[in-house]
């Protein structure tokens, strides 16, 4: 654990127990939060590789255009 976490933790021991739930509440659903970016992005690193290919080779080929000329 490191200190700023164990600081924070023992900050939220020193508060009523219905606000050191809800803090609890907040940390957990964060980690579930962050467990299912980390497996949504997991699952789409090929994808993403192919889809920066294919707009590499429309560039070299001339079917793109800046971004300036558009808006």
């Amino acid at each position: 654990m490191t200190s700023l976490l164990k600081k924070a933790f023992d900050a939220a021991s020193s508060l009523p127990t219905d606000r050191q739930d809800a803090i609890a509440k907040l940390i957990l659903a964060e980690i579930e939060d962050e467990k299912r970016w980390d497996e949504a992005f997991a699952g789409s690193q090929d994808k993403l590789a192919d889809m920066a290919a294919e707009a590499i080779a429309e560039n070299k080929r001339g079917k793109t255009r800046p971004l300036k000329e558009i808006l």
